[in-house]
C-alpha cells in the first residue's frame, strides 16, 4: 500500500509538476485514508464505493465541506492513477458524491484602502522599501503569494514592464506590471544589495535568502493593521482586489482569467457575482424605492 502511495506522490511531483505545498496536501490526505483502511483491515484492491463513503462519513463534523471535497478529489486522483498503471481496472471513487461547498464572495479592499495600505514611509529604511515593492507588485499584478516568493530577477523585465510567472502546474504566464509598482521596484532594486543576497529571488529576507510565503503573509497582515483596515488583509485579499478593480474598470473577464492564471473561466466569474452584489448594495442604499 505504501509503495503505491509513494508512486502516486512521485507522479504528482515529477510528471504533473505540482508544487511542494500541493504535494504535501495530497500526501496528508492519502495518509489519513491509509490509516482508515488499515483500521478497517482493507487492502487497496478491496476498496469499493462503500468503503470510500464510509471513510468520507468520518470526515464530516471535523472538516469543512471544502476540505472534504479536496480529500475526495485526492482519493479519486489516486485511484485514477492506479487504473492508469493497470493496478486496477476501474476507479471506485468515481461514484462518490462530493458535498456542496458554501459559496463565499471574495473579500477585497476598496481603492482607498489599497492606497492606505501601500502608503509606507520608505525614507532610509531598506525593509520598508522592500515591503512597499512587495505590496505594490502584489496589487499591480494579482500574483499568488507563492508566485511572488518564487519570482527571480530573471523573471522581471523592468524595460517592458512585465513579469514572467510560473503558476499552478508549472504553467507559465506573463503579466503586466503597473507604473507605481515599477517605481517601487526600482527603489528596492537600488538597495537590494544591502540585504547581502545569497539568492537570485527578487525579494529577500534580512539574511539575504529568498523570502518565504509565511513571511510575506506576516508582512501584509502587519501593514493592514498599521493602516487601520478593519478587514483581515492577506495576500489573497490583494489578489481579489486586483481582479475586482480590473473588472470594475471595464476589463474583459477572459483577460482577467489569463492574468490570474485560472484554468477555468468559472473560477474568475465569481468576481462578476461580487460586482453584482456591490451594485445591489449601492441600489439598496441610494434608490428611493429600494
Amino acid at each position: 500500500m505504501n509503495q503505491l502511495f509513494e508512486s502516486f506522490i512521485e507522479h504528482l511531483s515529477d510528471e504533473r509538476n505540482y508544487s511542494e505545498h500541493t504535494v504535501k496536501a495530497y500526501r496528508g490526505d492519502l495518509e489519513n485514508f491509509r490509516d482508515f483502511l488499515l483500521k478497517e483491515g482493507k487492502k487497496i484492491e478491496e476498496v469499493n464505493v462503500s468503503t470510500i463513503n464510509a471513510y468520507v462519513s468520518t470526515l464530516y463534523g471535523k472538516n469543512s465541506p471544502a476540505s472534504v471535497e479536496r480529500k475526495i478529489s485526492t482519493i479519486r486522483s489516486f485511484f485514477s492513477f492506479l487504473v492508469r498503471i493497470d493496478f486496477l481496472t476501474q476507479n471506485p471513487a468515481k461514484l462518490v458524491r462530493t458535498p456542496k461547498k458554501e459559496k463565499h464572495l471574495p473579500v477585497f479592499l476598496s481603492v482607498d484602502e489599497v492606497f492606505n495600505l501601500v502608503d509606507i514611509n520608505t525614507e532610509k529604511n531598506p525593509l520598508n522599501i522592500r515591503d512597499r515593492a512587495i505590496l505594490e507588485l502584489l496589487y499591480s499584478s494579482g500574483l499568488r503569494v507563492s508566485e511572488l516568493a518564487g519570482a527571480t530577477l530573471g523573471d522581471l523585465n523592468m524595460g517592458e514592464a512585465i513579469i514572467r510567472i510560473r503558476g499552478k502546474g508549472n504553467k507559465e504566464r506573463i503579466i503586466p506590471v503597473g507604473s507605481k509598482a515599477l517605481s517601487a521596484l526600482e527603489k528596492y532594486l537600488e538597495i537590494r544589495e544591502e540585504f547581502k543576497p545569497t539568492s537570485n529571488h527578487i525579494f529577500l529576507n534580512s539574511r539575504g535568502n529568498g523570502i518565504t510565503t509565511r513571511s510575506l503573509a506576516r508582512i501584509i497582515k502587519k501593514y493592514g493593521l498599521v493602516s487601520g483596515i478593519s478587514k483581515n488583509v492577506s495576500p489573497h485579499v490583494l489578489r481579489h482586489s486586483f481582479a475586482t478593480h480590473l473588472l470594475a474598470g471595464g476589463a474583459d473577464l477572459r483577460a482577467i482569467q489569463e492574468m490570474l492564471g485560472h484554468s477555468s473561466l468559472s473560477t474568475t466569474q465569481r468576481y462578476t457575482h461580487l460586482s453584482i452584489e456591490r451594485i445591489m448594495e449601492v441600489y439598496d442604499k441610494t434608490h428611493p424605492n429600494a
